[in-house]
């Protein structure tokens, strides 16, 4: 019992110091693995030993596609490629269903742009959409946010469920994980839809800024801001061409051999590995460039992207650090048999995530710090094959988004850039991230009864 109070205590520590203390979550999981490490009586010579070669190991491999991944994000951010994809998603489905649009628009857009990003860039286009089809701006922007949402906590190259795969020993199954991922993702981003289209209809009074209301302009001045906007194909084309490649990879090395032993299953092999397949998307997305010099341009958004993902992997590595502590020690039979004697399975990391989420706020730590810990317990949970392991990424980031309220900076993007007052936004977006983490579990409980 005294080894779970130590655990509880870790957690608690971790909460308190990155929420009232306000220190940063990489020196609180890095004094987190140091305390550990004491705490359970690991060899005071190995301490230092095996948290270092924890942060090591889980950035030797993700931590180049964290960044290869932000690069790509900043440059499809800053060329207007985000308004390309909602202007061909607005012509594939018409104005008819407004929220759909939004939905699946922050669903597409959020894969390599972070969220809170995707919704600054999207406002002007939400606005300009609920003023032309005269619905609720808070419907819209509810449907906006969740389609967002479910795309960051789920589908690498987003850098949370990246750290989770690689904590959870995916480095080399990350086509399996987006292939998962973008099936829970898109169930989850349906129930945002759904708790949206609850306030289609409301005519729920915004806050007064004393500015004007935003309406159609302010879309065609952003758009106009851009300059020439890039094509469809090149902007869809840096995030869904990598996808494809680490896909095929994946592919390519089942047992069964589809693209036989000879050339293509070196060549599927080789590409289809996440850093070649992200490589082969930062050239498509050198295309994006548009200015007089280039190269400058290029290595400012490559510089731009590098400070993006810089706290990301220190996060991502001392999560690492703390994982590899508590794997030497005996927390992990420990919690094991427990919990399997429970027979709670996936719901355990789950429920981890969410309480983590809900009280510190970010879900990246909360991916983090919950792959961290269930890591070692996957054999004694069942979890330990390849499904298995896929399905806990999903788990935790079903609880990682469950639920994003007044101490996520997402939420108050969200309030902020849509007028909604803090208790709308509670009613409208603080509960459609409860509705999509409960319904982003059950998924995944439904497809492990299938899979495993």
């Amino acid at each position: 019992m005294s080894l779970v109070l130590i655990l509880v205590a870790l957690i608690a520590f971790i909460v308190i110091t990155t929420t009232r203390l306000k220190l940063h979550p990489f020196l609180a999981l890095l004094l987190a693995a140091f305390l550990a490490g004491f705490a359970y009586q690991v060899p005071v010579s190995d301490i230092t030993k095996t948290l270092t070669a924890g942060f090591g190991s889980i950035l030797g491999y993700i931590g180049i596609v964290i960044a290869l991944g932000t690069i790509i994000g900043v440059i499809l951010e800053r060329s207007g490629a985000a308004i390309t994809m909602a202007e061909t998603v607005i012509r594939l489905l018409g104005e008819r269903f407004p929220t759909l649009t939004l939905s699946i628009i922050g669903y597409l857009v959020s894969i390599p742009v972070f969220c809170d990003s995707g919704y600054v860039i999207l406002n002007s286009l939400k606005n300009a959409l609920a003023a032309r089809m005269r619905v609720s701006l808070v419907s819209m922007s509810v449907a906006l946010a969740t389609g967002l949402y479910a795309t960051h906590t789920f589908v690498p190259p987003t850098p949370g469920p990246i750290a989770a795969a690689g904590n959870l020993g995916l480095d080399a199954q990350l086509g399996l994980v987006i292939a998962v991922g973008l099936v829970v993702s898109f169930v989850t981003a349906m129930a945002g839809l759904w708790w949206a289209n609850r306030f289609l209809n409301k005519d729920i009074a915004l806050v007064d800024d004393g500015t004007p209301m935003p309406a159609a302009e302010d879309f065609a001045a952003l758009r106009a801001r851009y300059g020439t906007l890039p094509s469809a194909f090149q902007a869809f084309a840096p995030i869904f061409v990598p996808i494809l490649l680490i896909c095929l990879g994946s592919v390519a090395a089942f047992p069964g051999r589809p693209f036989g032993e000879g050339m293509a299953l070196t060549v599927f092999g080789f590409i289809g590995q996440p850093v070649p397949a992200l490589l082969v998307g930062l050239a498509l997305a050198c295309t994006l460039l548009k200015g007089s010099n280039k190269r400058q341009e290029f290595q400012e958004r490559v510089t731009e992207g590098i400070l993006a993902a810089a706290p990301i992997l220190l996060i991502t590595g001392a999560g690492g650090a703390f994982g590899a502590v508590l794997k030497v020690t005996p927390l992990g039979d420990y919690l094991g048999s427990t919990l399997s004697a429970l027979g709670i399975g996936l719901f355990m990391p789950f429920l981890v995530a969410a309480a983590l989420k809900t009280a510190q706020g970010s879900t990246t730590v909360a991916l983090v710090t919950t792959s961290a810990l269930v890591a070692p317990l996957l054999g004694q949970l069942g979890l330990d094959s390849e499904i298995g392991r896929v399905l806990t990424v999903m788990a935790i980031g079903a609880g990682a988004m469950t639920v994003s309220h007044a101490n996520d900076s997402f939420f108050w993007v969200v309030t902020q850039f849509s007028r909604m007052s803090v208790a709308t936004a509670y009613r409208a977006q603080t509960l459609a991230t409860l509705v999509q983490g409960l319904v982003g579990m059950a998924t995944v409980w439904l497809l492990s009864l299938i899979l495993l």
